[in-house]
């Protein structure tokens, strides 16, 4: 066996030497659609691909741009080929930081055109942060220090069929992808 994972669509990956050729929309969506949110330690399943199309509607309804709103809904990408690593274990993890750094990188380079400015980073991270709050609240009873973020959103942690996640996630990005060569 290679240094390799195959990929729902049946690409030979390179987690360590990633290519952007090898990377597709169609396996972020699917195996994000399938990896449990909080490394599975939640009271009912919650799927990345589901925190992503939140974090992307949120920004859409901050009236971010479109490019920050396909960040968004790319953010945790790089867990479609390296998993779902809880922060306070990545944390130790130096090198797998640069790994999903480098990754995640790549993916915004080829689905955004470039990397994200550091005020990108800094509201998608804000994003993340505040839907984050509400993930640890309702998945795991947890409240977090501080008020509640406020939201423009209604969250919902219905369990969804991955098939139905797998093909929002496709659907928003298609959508905020013809809005933002429309503007």
């Amino acid at each position: 066996m290679g240094d390799y994972i195959t990929t729902y669509g049946g690409t030979h990956f390179y987690p360590t030497d990633p290519k952007a050729e090898q990377i597709h929309l169609t396996d972020i969506a699917h195996a994000l659609s399938l990896i449990c949110r909080g490394n599975g330690q939640v009271k009912t399943f919650f799927s990345v691909g589901q925190h992503c199309i939140n974090c992307a509607l949120e920004a859409e309804a901050r009236g971010y741009p479109p490019r920050l709103v396909l960040a968004c809904l790319l953010h945790d990408a790089s867990e479609a080929y390296l998993s779902d690593v809880p922060r306070p274990f990545k944390k130790s993890l130096p090198w797998y930081g640069e790994l999903e750094d480098r990754l995640l990188d790549l993916i915004y380079c080829k689905y955004l055109g470039t990397s994200l400015s550091a005020e990108e980073e800094r509201l998608l991270k804000q994003i993340d942060n505040d839907l984050l709050w509400y993930d640890l609240k309702e998945l795991l009873g947890e409240v977090s220090e501080g008020p509640a973020p406020k939201l423009k959103i209604t969250l919902s942690y219905e369990v969804e069929p991955f098939e139905q996640v797998e093909k929002k996630y496709l659907e928003l990005y298609e959508r905020v992808k013809r809005s933002n060569s429309s503007t």
